[in-house]
């Protein structure tokens, strides 16, 4: 993982600072939210003003082949033309989009990049049938600048990155994604480092309760981060079924939701042992690096914390920024313009492929041409945006 060490994400925490700049993009105020560890309760989960928070739904189990999300919106975005276009998939999954983009022109060729090992065995079939227009590299999209200057794909023409968990990973109980079946706590896109297992039962609860709330959204964070640590301590906590039914023992589901209590807490767990959101903020510098002049980056989301970080990166390269506060003042020289916005706002799903397609119903698309200009430094907010808070010490201990 580029320039984070060996440490597990989880285990990384922003400074106070950041956790300040935070407060002020997404309350438009000084005040620092309560930390789980403290006596004062929390506050109201950070999200976009005026805006409600999207539902979080686990997509259905089932046995339908994977459907890419928004795909038409995404070709659109990605604006190929008659031109023979070179293409990155920085999240390569099932290969929906990469099948689509070699489709659109016998002259395209494709970069598709994934980390899950079974998405790179699942698609050399697709390898072979592209005869030679597609490459498929197992790594991490964060590092697609390194990777497209291996394999001859500097100045792409279009970068693409649909972001989160795949249906294909949620499907697999051994995979430990998702509650609706039993399985091993995992949750490793990688099959490969610490896991979620390995979080629950050894990380602080200070630790547990920032994850939960903090990539979750929970507002019972401290309650699951307690009743996490209690039962840890008469056995290790090792399967999906073990974690769902301790979060529901403390989290009351909405009535009429349709959303099971522990949704949040898996989503928080998962986006810790993978860093996701840390990927997230490197892979949109990576793509600004990658893309030619009038290249396109199209990034489809599925909650507010991977839109809000997408947003704040297109806003901020087309001088579209929100106006500095004392904790984000603005730079003595305005940063070259390395994008110009190509949607107005977030492209949704329409009513008929959400109805074919649950999954689409959150999902969030946002587009950037690639200017001139050469690539600013990378956004620290954004950074900041993508680690805990500092965790406070509370009695002598984390």
């Amino acid at each position: 993982m580029s320039g984070v060490g060996n440490a597990a994400p989880w285990r990384r925490t922003r400074p106070a600072s950041a956790r300040l700049v935070r407060t002020a993009e997404h309350h438009g105020s000084s005040r620092a939210p309560a930390r789980p560890g403290s006596s004062r309760a929390p506050a109201r989960p950070p999200r976009e003003l005026g805006r409600r928070p999207s539902r979080l739904e686990e997509p259905a189990v089932t046995d339908a082949p994977h459907i890419p999300v928004l795909l038409d919106e995404v070709l659109a975005a990605l604006r190929l033309g008659d031109a023979p276009a070179a293409v990155i998939d920085g999240t390569f999954g099932a290969g929906g989009y990469t099948r689509a983009i070699l489709a659109a022109d016998p002259r395209n060729r494709v970069l598709a990049i994934d980390r899950d090992p079974t998405a790179i065995a699942a698609g050399q079939a697709l390898v072979t049938e592209a005869e030679g227009r597609l490459t498929l590299v197992q790594g991490r999209f964060g590092d697609l600048d390194a990777i497209a200057r291996d394999h001859g794909f500097s100045d792409a023409d279009g970068v693409v990155l649909d972001i989160g968990v795949s249906s294909m990973q949620l499907d697999r109980p051994e995979r430990g994604f998702s509650f609706r079946h039993d399985g091993p706590l995992d949750m490793r896109m990688e099959r490969d480092g610490e896991s979620a297992a390995d979080l629950v039962n050894e990380a602080s609860e200070a630790a547990l309760a920032d994850i939960v709330y903090h990539y979750g959204e929970e507002r019972r964070a401290r309650a699951v981060a307690r009743a996490l640590v209690e039962a840890r301590r008469r056995g290790r906590i090792e399967t999906t079924a073990a974690l769902a039914e301790i979060v529901a023992g403390v989290v009351r589901a909405e009535p009429g939701s349709g959303i099971h209590p522990a949704t949040r807490t898996f989503q928080a767990l998962r986006i810790a042992v993978n860093d996701e959101l840390g990927e997230l903020q490197r892979a949109l510098h990576a793509a600004e690096r990658t893309l030619r002049p009038g290249g396109r980056l199209a990034v489809v989301t599925f909650h507010s914390l991977e839109d809000r970080i997408v947003k704040q990166f297109l806003s901020a390269r087309s001088g579209r920024a929100v106006a500095a506060s004392r904790h984000l003042p603005m730079a003595a020289q305005p940063a070259p313009r390395s994008f110009a916005l190509a949607t107005k706002g977030p492209v949704a799903a329409g009513e008929a492929e959400c109805r074919a397609n649950p999954r689409a119903r959150s999902a969030k698309l946002r587009a950037g041409e690639r200017t001139d200009a050469p690539p600013p430094p990378p956004l620290t907010a954004l950074e900041a945006l993508a680690s805990l808070p500092e965790t406070q010490t509370r009695g002598g201990r984390r």
